[in-house]
């Protein structure tokens, strides 16, 4: 079998799965797991057997007309570059670990069947938009991703939260995505194409017209879709949906769609150097920004959520000082550690019985409760954090020595400016994402909060898949050297200037978090700090009786008292409040864009009800006043009109005869 064909059923056997599996999940239940696990297992090996073949060489491209368009004609064509390979071997990994893990998380939920074929459907579009070579079939796979978020983050629907999650995660993805869809038309107009082989040609030869404009427009819908400022809102509210879900969405799905278009494309945004440093800005607005709101979120999805935000502005920066291969890099790395924190986190939540007890403040006994999840969320911290030698510590060294390199003015594309911006960014960020993963771990494995009831042992499913995902959160870094010719043959090793920055920003956070939790705990029990968990402990089990379905909660509750000591509070200080809720972005987005857009609405109701309404019925209500006189004279009594008749012809004579009078007179 081609290496074509094999690319071909990559996406579509999850797309057969999801198929299959709305038809058969109430008819045949016992088909739904293996309709929802097998397809993405079997898409995952492919992958691998396409990489392999591929083997980080020249790109494999074939093509053929989708339809005439009279235009710019529109191709189904496949685009494999070592990029694109690799990419879709996360996807399809991270899909069947999300797909198999959710066979237990949600083995209890009523609305399994229509999980399970989204989940299936959403990763068919991702692996579109991996190995499509045209960009209007890449931008159906980018749109399909965005109605499955939709739907699987408002799955528990019956909540208000899950609700307002979804519809604002698929409104601001959207609002990004219109000027995106402009920038593909104007830059399909520009090359005479859509196909990206013919587009990068274009572009090696100076042929865009407009590459500042289309660069922007195109940056918009990256910025929506990959969480970017300051379309970056909807990510943390999507924290409503289950947790494997997120897993999905910040690993390997949705959000990484955008950084790896930016990947694909680089040459149309390197044409521009305005381009390139406003990438460079947004990107450490989002790397600093995430940092602090993740210190203060007491959500442990909501930290993630955060991370993610701030993990995907390195990989922006690292494309915005023009270095692919380190956002890529980074991408692959961030997607195995984010989804072993994000299932970690769901074995948590699954363990107390309710995401009432996600808050960590509560938390109490979990390393000795869930051993699995303690010891691989640890593995996954430590490669958040950038600790050599685990995983993480290799992609954001690599980001951070593109951006040296830029820096120094080494760079063909960018700017020293963007180099500069990304470097100092990407320093302090790893001091605070040191910060918030210590924070993390010594609240939720060190806390003195509510000792949640103990469910028993945790499904084999599930902590099965933490181990899968340790062995490339330990030992994909070192990867660096054999893959760099997969990644346009640049080097991924660190350097010492920005290893000793970055790890060394990194410890001082570790140290600083830690010094400052050991210090609050010493002053909470001076105070009588077990007293108040004691109380915290009873309002834990009461929350624990809530079903499943409470997992949708994500508001911000005060700490109880007798809450575990949180040194983000005394690390933020004054900021603490504003960080906690996300520099009030959402306030301002209201005041500006939500009530403006709402009191316009109210306008067009008043004149659709005072105006046209009015108009609308004023012209209904004439005829049929008229109809109504003419009904009256039509009687049907005939000496009525014999007598109308001669009245009438009397009334004609007098006027006759007083008009002959008149011209006799005259």
């Amino acid at each position: 079998m081609s290496t074509t064909t094999l690319a071909v059923l990559v996406p579509l056997l999850p797309f057969l799965g999801a198929v299959a599996g709305l038809l058969l999940g109430r008819s045949a239940p016992g088909f739904v797991r293996p309709l929802a696990v097998l397809p993405a297992l079997a898409a995952a090996v492919l992958a691998v057997l396409v990489a392999v073949r591929q083997g980080g060489g020249k790109p494999i491209v074939a093509s053929t007309e989708l339809t005439p368009t009279g235009s710019v004609p529109i191709d189904l064509a496949l685009y494999l570059d070592g990029f694109a390979v690799l990419v879709a071997v996360l996807v399809g990994v991270v899909a069947t670990c999300v797909q198999l893990y959710s066979t237990a998380y949600l083995r209890e939920d009523p609305r399994y069947p229509s999980y399970a074929a989204l989940v299936s459907l959403f990763t068919s579009a991702m692996l579109l938009v991996v190995y499509s070579g045209d960009l209007m079939v890449l931008l159906v796979g980018w749109e399909i991703m965005g109605i499955c978020s939709y739907f699987l983050v408002g799955h528990y629907w019956e909540t208000e939260a899950a609700r307002s999650a979804s519809l604002k995660a698929f409104l601001v993805t959207k609002l990004g995505d219109v000027p995106f869809l402009i920038g593909l038309f104007a830059l399909a107009a520009d090359a005479g194409s859509f196909e990206i082989t013919k587009i990068l040609g274009t572009v090696a030869a100076g042929g865009l017209d407009h590459p500042t404009l289309i660069a922007l427009l195109l940056l918009a819908g990256v910025a929506g879709k990959s969480a970017q400022f300051p379309l970056h809102t909807w990510l943390p509210d999507a924290m409503a949906g289950p947790t494997p879900v997120s897993a999905l969405i910040h690993a390997a799905t949705m959000v990484a769609a955008g950084i790896y278009f930016v990947a694909r494309l680089l040459p149309v945004f390197a044409a521009s150097q305005a381009a390139l440093v406003v990438m460079a800005v947004m990107a450490a607005v989002t790397m600093l920004g995430s940092g602090l709101a993740a210190l203060a979120q007491d959500d442990i999805k909501r930290v993630l959520a955060y991370s993610t935000v701030g993990q995907l502005g390195y990989m922006l920066g690292a494309l915005a000082v023009g270095d692919r291969g380190a956002a890529i890099f980074h991408l692959l790395s961030h997607g195995a550690f984010k989804a072993l924190l994000f299932l970690g986190a769901g074995v948590i939540i699954h363990a107390a019985g309710t995401n009432s007890l996600a808050a960590m403040s509560r938390m109490d006994g979990l390393a000795k409760r869930i051993p699995d999840a303690f010891w691989t969320m640890t593995i996954a911290l430590l490669a958040l954090a950038a600790i050599p030698p685990f995983a993480g510590f290799f992609s954001k060294e690599a980001v951070l020595v593109a951006a040296e390199h830029a820096a120094g003015g080494h760079s063909e594309s960018a700017p020293s400016a963007a180099g500069w911006v990304v470097l100092v960014a990407g320093v302090l960020t790893a001091l605070l994402t040191a910060a918030y993963a210590t924070r993390l771990w010594l609240m939720a494995f060190r806390g003195r909060g509510a000792a949640a009831p103990d469910h028993g042992k945790e499904p084999v499913a599930m902590t099965g898949v933490l181990w899968l995902l340790a062995i490339p959160t330990i030992g994909f870094g070192l990867a660096a050297g054999p893959i760099a010719d997969w990644f346009d043959g640049n080097e991924l090793t660190p350097s010492l200037t920005t290893s000793v920055l970055g790890t060394g920003a990194a410890a001082v956070g570790a140290v600083l978090t830690y010094a400052l939790w050991q210090r609050a705990t010493a002053k909470a029990a001076a105070v009588g700090y077990g007293a108040g968990a004691s109380a915290s402990s009873a309002a834990a089990e009461s929350a624990a009786e809530t079903p499943e379905v409470a997992e949708v909660t994500h508001d911000h509750p005060a700490v109880p008292a007798g809450a575990a000591p949180d040194p983000g509070r005394a690390l933020l200080g004054p900021l603490h409040r504003q960080a906690a809720d996300g520099f009030h972005l959402d306030a301002v987005y209201d005041r500006v864009f939500v009530r403006p857009v709402r009191a316009a609405a109210s306008l067009v109701r008043f004149l659709d009800r005072e105006v046209v309404d009015t108009y609308v019925s004023g012209a209904g209500a004439g005829p049929r006043l008229l109809g109504s006189l003419v009904r009256r004279a039509q009687t049907g009594n005939v000496q009525s009109y014999l007598s109308a008749l001669l009245a009438g012809a009397v009334v004609l004579a007098i006027a006759t005869a007083v008009l002959a009078n008149v011209n006799a007179g005259s």
